[in-house]
């Protein structure tokens, strides 16, 4: 019995040792991360709107909605927004670029778990080419043999675009 408590007293203390380093861990690498995803996020903008000077963030209830694009006179371009959807492996996020008018200017898929060589075909130009200059994202089409994957895109970004469009209707 008092071996059984020594092994387990012995147990807890590793363990214990263990959760410190890795909280130290985390706590020295967080901020270097957050620095990366937020460069991340600035280079994605800056593939949406090449010639926007910079990007502004709306936020609602603490939570970022959209960004808006301006150029370098300070002239309101447009928005930018994350979209998501359930794609066939699991979730697709994307990010497009909007006229205030409605009309897309761009999408970058961020990330997704689809299948290599069928549903990643989402990530490719001739596939994210089709959002380009338009306002009615019905018509755009999916990839044949990876429905279910550019369907989650098309869907997310439709339904993301029109409740955007709706708050940024008198947007300047």
């Amino acid at each position: 019995m008092k071996e059984m408590i020594k092994f387990g007293f012995i147990l807890g203390v590793i363990c214990i040792v263990a959760a410190g380093l890795l909280a130290g861990v985390d706590i020295l690498t967080k901020p270097k991360i957050l620095a990366q995803e937020k460069l991340e996020e600035e280079s994605s903008l800056k593939a949406i709107f090449p010639s926007a000077h910079h990007f502004t963030e709306v936020k609602e209830n603490g939570e970022i909605i959209y960004y808006k694009a301006f150029d370098s006179d300070g002239k309101f371009m447009g928005i930018a927004f994350k979209a998501s959807g359930k794609g066939y492996a699991g979730e697709v996020k994307t990010l497009a670029g909007m006229l205030k008018n409605g009309e897309i200017v761009a999408i970058k898929i961020l990330s997704h778990n689809e299948t290599p060589g069928l549903g990643s075909r989402i990530t490719a130009a001739n596939f994210t080419d089709r959002f380009k200059g338009r306002s009615d994202l019905s018509k755009v089409e999916a990839i044949t043999g990876a429905t279910i994957s550019s369907r989650a895109v098309i869907d997310s970004v439709k339904k993301e675009a029109e409740e955007i469009k709706v708050k940024v209707k008198n947007e300047k």
